[in-house]
């Protein structure tokens, strides 16, 4: 399968950010298919220890299939919170 074919069933399959932003402790997605999602930043070790500050310089990379806090060195894709893959439990 092409580069291109995989792009193609990847914006068929997954669906992509639009937007990230957080409120509080909170991280936000909007997806391309209209759904905004939410989650925790307590759910990932290096977001947990984040602050305030720090939690709102998520950027989007990857065509919108990662979320990016380049001060802390960490990313996470979209397809991971959607399918509810978190490094740790709900508190």
């Amino acid at each position: 399968m092409s580069s291109t074919d995989l792009n193609a069933t990847r914006q068929t399959a997954e669906p992509a950010a639009m937007r990230a932003w957080t409120e509080g402790r909170t991280v936000f997605v909007e997806l391309s298919d209209g759904r905004i999602i939410g989650f925790p930043a307590d759910r990932f070790r290096i977001l947990r220890d984040a602050t305030e500050a720090e939690l709102q310089a998520v950027t989007l990379r990857l065509d919108g299939y990662a979320l990016r806090w380049e001060a802390l060195d960490e990313n996470t894709t979209v397809q991971g919170i959607v399918s509810g893959n978190f490094q740790l439990p709900l508190a």
